[in-house]
């Protein structure tokens, strides 16, 4: 049974009283609506659409090969200060040991330092391209970007460098960079 239409200027009848468990539940609960976050609807700066332009330069920063190489050239720079700062406190540099008092030339000091530098930056461009190269196609195949990624990749890298040495050395290798791959994600994200 409805009730009687009520007539133009009389009051309706009044609206049910708001139960605080059933906002609740539209606020906090299982009936909760996520919504996404817009900045123009919060009176934010709006967004021109991307160009081909951008869009391309997007594609192309976000491509394996640009990753790789990034990766290598990051390394290299790395290896390299890494490789002068340690020539540069090693103790041994010019060691003689027919004269084991000798102090070492500022000219062999700074000989190793450029020997060491070369060899520690191609070293870790290496590592770094083969990591980042083996870590945006396991994403690609995934179809994922988490954490699995830098671990698998972590031990496809160890494995191929410490497979050099033998078997056992690979796995160790596949274990221990998986590991440090993990603790890093872990750390960053």
């Amino acid at each position: 049974a409805a009730s009687p239409p009520s007539a133009p200027g009389e009051p309706g009848p009044p609206p049910p009283p708001l139960q605080y468990s059933l906002l609740l539940q539209h606020l906090v609960g299982d009936k909760r609506q996520p919504r996404a976050w817009d900045p123009n609807a919060l009176g934010g700066i709006p967004c021109p659409p991307k160009s081909e332009e951008q869009k391309m330069v997007e594609r192309v920063m976000e491509s394996c090969p640009f990753k790789a190489a990034l990766a290598c050239v990051g390394g290299f720079v790395l290896g390299g200060a890494f490789g002068i700062f340690t020539a540069g406190i090693d103790t041994n540099v010019g060691f003689d040991p027919k004269d084991p008092y000798r102090t070492p030339t500022a000219k062999e000091v700074l000989k190793d330092m450029g020997q060491r530098g070369i060899s520690y930056a191609k070293n870790f461009a290496i590592v770094g391209a083969m990591f980042s190269c083996t870590e945006c196609v396991v994403e690609s195949y995934r179809g994922k970007s988490d954490w699995k990624n830098s671990v698998i990749s972590g031990c496809i890298t160890g494995g191929a460098i410490g497979f050099r040495a033998g078997l056992k050395a690979g796995v160790i290798g596949c274990g221990g960079f998986a590991a440090f791959s993990a603790a890093v994600d872990y750390y960053l994200r």
